[in-house]
């Protein structure tokens, strides 16, 4: 059935009907049904071709039925509209229209009293906590190290139990971790940076992919996509350190997860390299220091033997007049 919105028909009396009477929907205003409304008490009339009559639902009818359909719908249901668009975009290589799409997703999440915290803010929140906690280790270090000189000048020993009780207060306060508080919707919009940190690393924006991470994993922790694309970008950053240990925790989260493991065996090889050429460096940088001081007295590191001993794994060191007879 084809239907045309006009004003109220006249009385069943007053219509009068020509050859040239025409109906069609070209020569009916459909915005017309505004004024039908205001004439006819809110209510319009719909004329059906084939004779049928009904009446269009009032503003307030139709307003009561948007907020009910808005009743059902989730806070969060926008975003994951938004989400969607952001997997379409990145499966097709548009990774700037996907990374828009998920910040939108980001943005449009319900956020303060009844729900939780943003992500900058929780980024806020982590280095506040986090400045605070250096600040709290070097007052206690700082004790400590008074500690000890009070102990090593006292003439008496009567107060060194008490001496060691407020050491060992301070020795069990050790470096704390930050607790972020939660969100209501955290793993989904866990979902949303991590996919966004994904994006980061095909635009090769590194240090936003970690941030975006760490975001992803203060809401959800066991979150292990997150895990291995900030192992990822730790990696290119030539962070193997704390690349290792994401991909041994997405292990220990997910046993079976090839991709993690695969990132274990691998880090772990560039770890050892790393740490090996590290060391190498150093005792480089403190032989020439000792040749520099030894020097003084005509001497070198060459003058001195250092044997291990395969039981103890102690040195034992012995002292060459003529290295270069030996």
């Amino acid at each position: 059935k084809k239907r045309f919105f006009c004003s109220p028909p006249p009385p069943p009396s007053q219509v009068i009907m020509t050859s040239k009477t025409k109906f069609d929907s070209e020569g009916f205003d459909l915005d017309a049904t505004a004024t039908s409304e205001t004439s006819n008490g809110g209510v319009g009339v719909i004329y059906e071709i084939g004779g049928g009559v009904s009446k269009e639902p009032s503003a307030e009818s139709r307003s009561f039925e948007a907020s009910e359909e808005k009743k059902d719908e989730s806070p969060i249901s926008e975003a994951e509209r938004l989400k969607e668009l952001g997997n379409n975009e990145f499966r097709s290589g548009n990774h700037l229209d996907a990374y828009d799409h998920y910040t939108e997703a980001i943005n449009v999440c319900p956020y303060g009293e009844g729900f939780g915290p943003t992500g900058m803010e929780l980024l806020k929140m982590r280095e506040e906590f986090d400045e605070q906690e250096r600040e709290r280790l070097i007052e206690v270090n700082r004790k400590q190290a008074e500690l000890r000189r009070t102990r090593q000048s006292a003439a008496s020993r009567p107060k060194r139990d008490e001496f060691e009780a407020e050491d060992d207060d301070d020795k069990n306060a050790g470096p704390a971790t930050f607790s972020p508080p939660r969100h209501l919707y955290g793993p989904k919009l866990a979902v949303y940076y991590a996919n966004r940190a994904a994006t980061l690393l095909h635009l090769g924006r590194y240090g936003e992919a970690i941030d975006d991470c760490d975001v992803s994993l203060m809401l959800n922790p066991t979150y292990v996509k997150a895990l291995l694309r900030r192992c990822t970008a730790y990696e290119r950053t030539e962070n193997t350190e704390d690349a290792l240990k994401d991909a041994k925790k997405a292990v220990e989260l997910e046993p079976g997860n090839s991709v993690a493991r695969k990132n274990v065996t691998r880090l772990q090889k560039l770890e050892d390299e790393r740490l090996e050429k590290l060391k190498e460096e150093t005792m480089g940088k403190l032989k020439d220091l000792g040749n520099s001081i030894l020097g003084n007295f005509g001497l070198s590191l060459d003058n001195f033997n250092a044997v291990q001993d395969p039981n103890t794994g102690g040195y034992s060191i012995s002292f060459n007049q003529n290295p270069q007879k030996k």
